[in-house]
C-alpha cells in the first residue's frame, strides 16, 4: 500500500530538518525549497538537497524573485545581519530589533499559500513545516495562533482537507535538538546560518540559537563555526 502524500517546507535549517524526520516514515514527501535570493540561498539548497537524499525525497526548488525585489530585510540586501550575544538570546527587545531586520514581507505567508497549492496538485494530505516556540516570540508567522488561523483559512479557502503540521510548535531549540537526536534526525547536515557562509558565521542570531540549543542539551555540535 503506498503511502499518503505530503509537502514539507524545507530550507534545510535545524527546524524543518528534525520537523520532516518526524514524518519521513509515514508520508511520501516532497520538499520544496524557496528561492527569495537570499544570502544562504546556495547553503541552503545544497543541506535541504542532502537532507532529501538521505529521505528520498523528491526536491523542488522554487524561485520567488518578485519576492527579492520588494524586501527589504537583511537576508536579501547589503546591509550586515545583526549579531548578538547569547545573553541577547532573551532580551525580547533586542530579539525584536534583530527580527524587523532579517523579517522577509510575509515569506511564511507566501510559502504556505504555494506549498498548499503544490498539495492540492499532488493529493497531499499535511504541510509540514518547522514553526518552533522559542522563534514564535519575535516572528508572529511561527506561532500557534498563525498556526491555528492558517488551518482555520485552508478550511474555507480549499476543496481538500489538508492540514499544516508543526510538530515543534510548542518547543524550545533545546527540545527541539533533543526530539532531533532522539529520532536520529540528520543535524549534521542541516544549516542555520543567515549569513550563507560555507561554515556557519556564529555571531548571527540564528547561528547564536542553534550553538546554545546543543550547549542546553549537553550534546555535541556537529556543527561547524567560524566565529
Amino acid at each position: 500500500m503506498s503511502k499518503a502524500r505530503a509537502i514539507a517546507v524545507l530550507s534545510g535549517g535545524l527546524d524543518c530538518c528534525v520537523a520532516t524526520s518526524i514524518y519521513k516514515d509515514d508520508y511520501d514527501i516532497t520538499a520544496i525549497t524557496f528561492n527569495y535570493n537570499q544570502k544562504s540561498l546556495d547553503e541552503e539548497i545544497k543541506a535541504a538537497g542532502k537532507i532529501c537524499e538521505q529521505f528520498h525525497m523528491k526536491h523542488v526548488i522554487i524561485d520567488l524573485p518578485w519576492l527579492d525585489k520588494i524586501s527589504n530585510s537583511s537576508l536579501n540586501n547589503d546591509e550586515n545581519v545583526p549579531e548578538v550575544s547569547l545573553d541577547e538570546l532573551d532580551d525580547d527587545e533586542k530579539s525584536l530589533e534583530n527580527a524587523k531586520s532579517v523579517w522577509v514581507p510575509a515569506r511564511n505567508t507566501v510559502f504556505c499559500s504555494i506549498a498548499l497549492s503544490y498539495a492540492e496538485s499532488i493529493n497531499a494530505e499535511i504541510i509540514i513545516v518547522g514553526w518552533d516556540y522559542e522563534e514564535a516570540v519575535t516572528f508572529p508567522d511561527n506561532s500557534k495562533e498563525y498556526l491555528e488561523s492558517f488551518n482555520k483559512t485552508i478550511e474555507y479557502g480549499s476543496f481538500d482537507n489538508i492540514k499544516i503540521k508543526a510538530p515543534l510548535i510548542d518547543m524550545t531549540k533545546r527540545e527541539i535538538v533533543e526530539k532531533g537526536n532522539e529520532i536520529n534526525a540528520p543535524m549534521d547536515i542541516s544549516y542555520s546560518c543567515y549569513n550563507g557562509t560555507s561554515k556557519h558565521c556564529g555571531v548571527c542570531e540564528s547561528c547564536k540559537r542553534r550553538k546554545r540549543a546543543f550547549q542546553q542539551a549537553n550534546m555535541d555540535d556537529p556543527t561547524e563555526y567560524l566565529n
